[in-house]
Order: structure tokens, then C-alpha cells, then sequence
């Protein structure tokens, strides 16, 4: 068993839920309630099941890959899994860091999330 890969679809699964609790009512209940047009607005909700979606998806493949060794393509997945939660990351931390705020790193939290599931899908392939 790869006790990385674990460890990141543990922390992809955590992930995962913060999103589905939080984003529900910090996130969507805020922009279904809003003064949007309605296409914007269901596309956004779409976006944001997509990517709960995504979440679980991806958790359940890094425990997949945590749970057999030397799975065809496994090393290939889990680099595929670090870029696409870098770019996660890099898209919170970009677009947090664009706004004129005080304390960007902290207004969108969500890179403390999921950067460290790429740093331990990375470390798993090592």
C-alpha cells in the first residue's frame, strides 16, 4: 500500500466535503439567491457540481492507487492528480492574489486545501 496516495485521497476526500458543505451555503445559496440572469446563474451551479464531482472523483482514484501497487498507469494518474490540483491551487491563489485586498492568501483559503493533496500525490510517486 502506498501510505501517500492514501494520504492524499483522505485529504482530496476532506476536500471534497468542505466543498459540498461549505461552498453550499458560503458559495451557492448566496449566488441562487442573487440578483444574476439565470443562465450565468445555472451555469455557475453546474460549474460548481462539476467540480464537487471532480473532487470525488479524484480522492477515490488516489485511494485507488493508494490500495494496489504497481497499478498499470498508476504513476502516470497520480502526476496527472498533482498537476490538476496545482492548477486548483494556482487558479485560487492567482485570482486571490488579483484582487485589491487585504490579506489575499487568506480570502479565498481554498489553495491551503488543495495544495498539499498535490504535494502528497507527488511525494507517493517518488
Amino acid at each position: 500500500m502506498n501510505g501517500w496516495f492514501l494520504a492524499a485521497g483522505i485529504t482530496a476526500g476532506a476536500v471534497a466535503a468542505i466543498h459540498a458543505i461549505a461552498g453550499s451555503r458560503d458559495v451557492v445559496r448566496p449566488l441562487l439567491a442573487g440578483n444574476l440572469a439565470d443562465e450565468p446563474r445555472r451555469v455557475l451551479h453546474a460549474v460548481w457540481h462539476m467540480v464537487t464531482a471532480d473532487l470525488v472523483l479524484a480522492a477515490a482514484t488516489l485511494i485507488w492507487l493508494a490500495l494496489g501497487r504497481g497499478r498499470p498507469g498508476g504513476d502516470t494518474m497520480a502526476w496527472l492528480l498533482t498537476a490538476h490540483f496545482v492548477a486548483y491551487s494556482g487558479v485560487f491563489l492567482a485570482v486571490s492574489l488579483a484582487a485589491s485586498w487585504s490579506r489575499p492568501l487568506l480570502r479565498l483559503p481554498q489553495w491551503m486545501l488543495l495544495l498539499p493533496v498535490a504535494v502528497l500525490a507527488a511525494i507517493g510517486t517518488v
